[in-house]
């Protein structure tokens, strides 16, 4: 990044059907995170290894086209069902790393889930928040029984 950047911060809110625990869950466990997190319909293979603990590391891979993709990070907070807390970085693509805040409400017999991200630049905050819609659309399918 070039010293003159104003770095900027993505701020989005959803509602879920789910309790604020099975949310959270969502974000934490290994099996679910799989499923919808940093992943898409074009996705060939998924893996994803957590330690959601503070102090603990996460990575994710994500192949598409042939190509992997790999995100990681460290959890820096962990309060379930409230709150997590979680830097992020490609290095295939840049060495900067974002931290992204979790913070779960709940809301009648759902949950209102906010994410924050820091540290980006102004161009990439659309297409993140595109990204992050997609994934949340996922997540939301996921963890709602279908009628």
């Amino acid at each position: 990044m070039t010293d003159n950047l104003v770095l900027q911060t993505l701020r989005m809110t959803r509602r879920f059907a789910v309790t604020p625990e099975r949310l959270f869950d969502a974000w934490t466990d290994p099996a679910i995170v799989a499923r919808w997190l940093f992943t898409g319909p074009e996705s060939e293979g998924h893996a994803a290894e957590l330690d959601a603990r503070v102090g603990g590391q996460w990575k994710i891979i994500d192949r598409r086209g042939g190509v992997d993709y790999t995100a990681v990070g460290e959890y820096r907070e962990v309060d379930r069902p409230r709150r997590l807390v979680f830097t992020f970085g490609m290095p295939q693509f840049s060495p900067e790393f974002a931290t992204v805040t979790v913070e779960i409400e709940p809301d009648g017999e759902g949950a209102v889930m906010t994410l924050i991200q820091d540290r980006m630049a102004p161009d990439a905050i659309e297409p993140t928040r595109q990204g992050w819609s997609l994934m949340f659309d996922g997540l939301g399918a996921l963890l709602t029984p279908a009628p």
